[in-house]
């Protein structure tokens, strides 16, 4: 198969990394790509992609990021006649709207946080005055990750409507806001790869959004992951998948948007029960950095499958390492804000072989690999445990070097010590 994955992150190294080892994958590549994905997929620089894929024979393309699902490239890709593993336009939907997303729960029985939605600002004002002070304030369309602010207080509530519906720092995706209830609890993400009707279940994975340790400072992309979640008992994994996942599955389908791609589910474990927090249409990054490395099967066989409508054929439950994977994000130094780029990466040479090494914001000049984003790099280990991953690792990380070089000290440091599943 010729295989063309879309994206330039850590999340689509790790596919391409995968999608590389299957003895179906005849030619692989990545558009645009980075420093890390040129090594192992040619990189496609095409203006117009589902044009390109017809013209040069692709047999599968694999869509990674959130903006070209909203946009609708899985739907050209369709109309070119080339099969795209990935959500349409309007199955992503899911993602794009938070204020959908919520209703589209609503509707189905999918537990989520007491919420509403605003266009105006004043209103939305007097929603915080109305409630007690803990809320999350959230841009309604995309915002690559840093679109959800957790107020403490009101005061931080109406400073981020502010932001968000006044001061438009998102642009448009902020011109419309939902305020929910803040969930308190242990978070984790569920990803499922879906066909339309049916599902396979991928390990869990835990995300660190904040910024800082001890999850401080503001949301970004991910600065780290680890999978699995040795706290979530079988009998919690079975309820995520019967009250989220399923229904998820099921009520796309019913009103006519049947979902393939990867479904991801960010939970609130509550006292009360899991709880939603948010419907991804891809898989997250740097959860798939932690997440793939753990596969024991052929990814692109089962991705074929899934855009043939034909996921049935796959293992109940496909095969998934015993081993755990932690994944330490190498950032910038002023991420999530805007930072200096064209800066020399040093001592990758000198990280283990085992241990993956996940490029993100990186590309060539010449012979020298220098940052050109906020993630830079993705330090993924496995290991028996998630502490002995994580120990890894950071061993690892503390070899690379680039000037402003920082990263979480705590991924996966309350991880409870118990058998990986």
């Amino acid at each position: 198969m010729r295989v063309l994955v879309i994206g330039s992150g850590g999340r689509e190294h790790a596919l391409c990394w995968k999608i590389a080892q299957s003895p179906r994958c005849d030619a692989l590549f990545c558009a645009p790509g980075n420093g890390g994905t040129a090594a192992i997929a040619e990189p496609v620089l095409a203006d117009d992609l589902p044009a390109w894929a017809a013209d040069n024979g692709i047999d599968l393309a694999v869509v990674g990021p959130d903006d070209p699902l909203a946009a609708g490239l899985v739907d050209r890709f369709q109309a070119r006649g080339v099969r795209a593993f990935g959500p349409t336009r309007a199955a992503a939907e899911i993602e794009w709207s938070k204020s959908w997303a919520k209703q589209f729960a609503a509707d189905h029985g999918i537990p989520t946080a007491r919420w509403a939605a605003f266009v105006d600002a004043d209103a939305a004002h007097a929603y915080v005055d109305a409630h007690p002070p803990g809320l999350a304030v959230k841009a309604d369309g995309l915002a690559l990750g840093k679109g959800v602010t957790v107020c403490a207080t009101r005061e931080e509530a109406h400073q981020a409507v502010d932001a968000l519906m006044r001061d438009r720092v998102l642009g448009a995706a902020g011109a419309r806001v939902v305020i929910e209830e803040r969930l308190t609890g242990r978070e984790v993400s569920a990803i499922a790869v879906c066909d339309g009707r049916a599902y396979r279940m991928l390990p869990f994975a835990c995300d660190h959004k904040a910024a800082y340790d001890g999850d401080r400072g503001p949301n970004t992309g991910g600065m780290g992951a680890y999978s699995p979640a040795p706290w979530v008992s079988g009998a919690l994994a079975d309820e995520i998948e019967r009250r989220m996942i399923a229904p998820a599955v099921r009520g796309l389908a019913a009103i006519g948007r049947p979902f393939v791609g990867f479904l991801y589910c960010g939970l609130m474990v509550t006292p009360a029960g899991p709880r939603v927090i948010e419907f991804n249409a891809r898989m997250g990054d740097p959860e798939a950095q932690a997440i793939l490395p753990r596969l024991d099967f052929d990814l692109l066989e089962v991705l074929d499958l899934a855009v043939d409508g034909r996921l049935s054929e796959a293992p109940d439950r496909l095969p998934i390492s015993p081993w755990a994977c932690c994944c330490v994000v190498l950032a910038s130094r002023n991420y999530p804000a805007s930072s200096p780029t064209g800066l020399p990466i040093e001592g990758l040479d000198r990280v283990e072989p085992a241990v993956h090494v996940f490029h993100a914001g990186t590309r060539r000049e010449g012979e020298q690999l220098v940052t050109a984003g906020g993630r830079v790099l993705g330090i993924s280990a496995v290991g028996p445990t998630v502490e002995a991953a994580r120990e890894r690792a950071y061993a690892n990380a503390a070899r690379v070097r680039f000037e402003g070089v920082r990263y979480r000290r705590d991924i996966g440091a309350a991880a409870v010590p118990t058998a990986a599943r």
